[in-house]
């Protein structure tokens, strides 16, 4: 009989890093984005950096990612720019809690699609189009998680430490540079 024990541990870990108010390394990504207005998610630290909203965009792309992989679609792939790193130059209220709402469901279809496995085996099965395993996917999107937690952690405090009225938020980027696609990570 084959066990699925190692899934299961896998979406307890997913399910922490995602939402959990005791995640041992620090804030969940849900924790890191409590308190984040609109202005904030806009606010690019400098014109070669992105905001808090790309990386969650982001963020949400490689859910998805994963999810069309763990459904066997070889075929699907994020191969442009625009899919992975969309750059969002302003977000107000809608799009800030589209773009958290998008990222939720993104989470909650994965973790339904990792439930569905019925075994282990899964697991050391190599995604579509990839030369790693689906072990290795699925450990790489929490991994991920913690990473981009991080950074938003970091622009939060830097832009608190700055302490702007809200409305000055959006000023902090020089626009012009980030529209003429200037480099950025």
């Amino acid at each position: 009989m084959e066990t699925k024990e190692e899934i299961l541990r896998i979406i307890d870990v997913l399910n922490d890093t995602y939402e959990s108010e005791e995640a041992w390394y620090g804030p969940s990504v849900v924790e890191a984005l409590r308190d984040v207005t609109p202005k904030m998610a806009e606010v690019r630290l400098s014109s070669n950096t992105h905001s808090i909203a790309e990386i969650v965009y982001h963020m949400t792309t490689w859910r998805i990612f994963a999810v069309r992989k763990i459904q066997g679609d070889a075929d699907f792939d994020i191969k442009t720019e625009d899919k992975d790193w969309k750059k969002i130059p302003v977000v107000d209220e809608f799009e800030w809690e589209a773009i958290q709402m998008e990222l939720s469901l993104s989470q909650e279809e994965l973790v339904s699609e990792l439930e569905k496995i019925e075994s282990d085996a899964f697991l050391e099965e190599f995604v579509p189009g990839r030369d790693y395993s689906y072990y290795t996917l699925i450990h790489g999107v929490i991994q991920h998680d913690v990473y981009h937690a991080g950074q938003v952690g970091l622009i939060k405090k830097a832009v608190k430490g700055m302490r702007l009225e809200e409305d000055d938020y959006g000023t902090l980027d020089d626009r012009a540079d980030y529209e003429n696609g200037a480099d950025y990570y």
